[in-house]
């Protein structure tokens, strides 16, 4: 069924104005856990404890998990506490640490309160890990096997343990230790026949992550073999848990967008762009602008250094922008390209060579056709059509030499820096378009007035 927010979200709205509470309820059973939370965020929040109250138990759960922290904090304190232990009972583990994580400690120490020792030792268990690590996102639900196992118990005891886990598609062999020893499939049990052996069909060739592995890299091994799940071990090679399709894929969100921020040259943030404040964006994005704008007069100490040599060609001030901005430009590009490859481990910074080596190659092509766009532009355009005499040929020279050279010094600043940072163990996204262009703009000058001076006698 196809959902048309804006018409379902208009329909609830009228059934709440008339209170038909139980045509509403209707109108929302049907929907998946994610479209409900959208359409309860767009009502008004003293609405949201009462229509929350509409969904049956299991339902309400996974609608709780998908919604925004501020509507959870606001349904938790008009949670009595038979409701919020029902809520907290239905949500698996890695759900209810994210829930913490979100939280004032004033509905953390609730939370904690209500949640039964076994979960409450399995949170505790989660949140030791540091934040960027595979520890952190796993999940201790899972269905765990033993090798002596027939086909026919293994899907007994799933059956009888399966129920609260978050998935069952794949199970785990281990040994009394809870060593890992390897995977079987559902699919592979369903089509077994019921006397064969666990260990005669599990596949022993795992992969697997490690608990103090970062969780980009985990994501990304999800991705690359196309797993719904991946156990992840730790120091001693035993099973602790596993992560989830979903929960990497809340990951890869996570990264892209902090990438895409600091890219903008904007602090990261956790929360939707509506939902944060006018201050708090200011914040975010001031700190960056003050770097740049105070980097930005090393371009004006170049320009006032020559000075008196613009006085005397000062045609040659109007193509300042166009060498700057071109080269910018040309730096994100080759910025962009290669902080995607990192981010996708295509290349690391043991391809640094191959790297400036294209990027090179590009930048003479892509500077040699700009030049010659340039030039024939000056001439039939800036002197013959529009009759600006100061644009000669020798100037016209100037302009498209300091083009190929800043769109080759570009390039290749461009892609090294990000391989650098890597290199030294900074988020190479840091080196995107603001910064590059800053550093661009220093040498597009110096190059500039270099030819100028060469061939004006500046």
């Amino acid at each position: 069924m196809e959902f048309d927010s804006d018409a379902i979200i208009s329909h609830v709205e009228e059934l709440v104005e008339q209170r038909q509470w139980p045509a509403l309820r209707e109108v929302l059973l049907p929907l998946p856990a994610a479209d409900i939370a959208l359409i309860l965020s767009e009502l008004p929040e003293d609405r949201l404890p009462l229509l929350y109250r509409l969904l049956p138990k299991e339902l309400a759960a996974e609608v709780f998990v998908e919604m925004e922290p501020e509507q959870q904090e606001l349904l938790i304190k008009s949670f009595s506490d038979t409701e919020l232990k029902e809520v907290l009972d239905e949500l698996y583990v890695d759900d209810a640490v994210d829930l913490i994580e979100e939280m004032p400690a004033t509905v953390v120490k609730r939370i904690l309160q209500h949640t039964d020792p076994e979960t409450r030792r399995s949170v505790n268990e989660i949140l030791k890990y540091p934040e960027d690590s595979a520890g952190s996102i796993m999940t201790t639900e899972f269905v765990d096997l033993k090798k002596n196992l027939t086909v026919a118990d293994a899907i007994k005891r799933i059956r009888r343990t399966g129920t609260d886990k978050e998935t069952i598609n794949y199970c785990y062999v281990t040994d009394p230790s809870r060593h890992l020893l390897g995977i079987v499939s559902i699919r592979t049990l369903l089509l077994a026949e019921e006397d064969d052996v666990i260990e005669d069909i599990m596949d022993t060739n795992v992969v697997y992550a490690r608990t103090m592995d970062d969780k980009e890299d985990v994501a990304q091994t999800l991705n690359k073999y196309g797993f719904l799940a991946l156990p992840v071990v730790d120091a001693e090679d035993r099973l602790v848990g596993i992560v989830t399709v979903d929960d990497a894929m809340d990951v890869m969100e996570e990264e892209a967008t902090e990438d895409f921020e600091r890219m903008a040259a904007i602090l990261p943030t956790d929360k939707p762009y509506l939902r944060t404040g006018v201050f708090e964006t200011v914040k975010s994005r001031l700190p960056w602008l003050l770097l740049l704008m105070l980097s930005a007069t090393l371009s004006g100490i170049v320009i006032n250094s020559f000075e008196e040599s613009l006085a005397t060609y000062s045609v040659l001030i109007g193509f300042i922008p166009m060498l700057t901005g071109t080269g910018g430009n040309s730096g994100s590009q080759s910025s962009v390209a290669v902080i995607r490859s990192l981010s996708l481990n295509e290349i690391d910074f043991g391809d640094l060579c191959s790297v400036v080596w294209k990027e090179s190659r590009v930048a003479v092509v892509c500077g040699v056709l700009l030049a010659c766009a340039n030039f024939v532009k000056l001439l039939v355009v800036d002197r013959w059509l529009l009759q600006n005499l100061d644009v000669t040929i020798p100037v016209a020279l100037v302009i498209c030499l300091t083009l190929v050279c800043t769109v080759f010094c570009a390039k290749v600043v461009g892609c090294m820096l990000p391989l650098l940072a890597e290199k030294i163990g900074l988020d190479p996204a840091v080196m995107a378009s603001p910064f590059i262009s800053t550093i661009v703009d220093v040498m597009s000058l110096l190059i500039y007035f270099a030819f100028a001076s060469l061939i004006l006698g500046l």
